[in-house]
């Protein structure tokens, strides 16, 4: 997978308050430039709490579900777009189908 918008992660994990989630992107990262998914079910065999928003958004939790990761992936085109990266309590705020 082609991983755009890596740069919004190390943003995240950069900002004060946030470095707890740096290893756990930092090994999601490497991860999905290694993989190609071509399903859900290809998604959640590497992440099995991977979830499936609508609109071709998925939400994944990170660092023990402290954090949320919500990724745009165009399956045919082999790319992740990151749509947001935040704190769980947060997540409840935002739409994720349509950020």
């Amino acid at each position: 997978m082609h991983l755009i918008t890596e740069r919004t992660l190390r943003e995240f994990y950069e900002t004060p308050g946030n470095e707890a989630s740096k290893d756990a992107l930092v090994n999601w990262a490497n991860h999905v430039k290694k993989a190609s998914w071509h399903s859900l079910a290809e998604i959640k065999q590497d992440y099995a709490s991977a979830d499936y928003v609508g609109n071709d958004r998925y939400v994944f939790n990170i660092h023990g579900n402290q954090f949320r990761l919500v990724v745009l992936i165009l399956m045919v085109r082999q790319k992740v777009f990151v749509r947001w990266i935040g704190r769980h309590k947060d997540y409840d705020k935002i739409d994720c189908k349509n950020i």
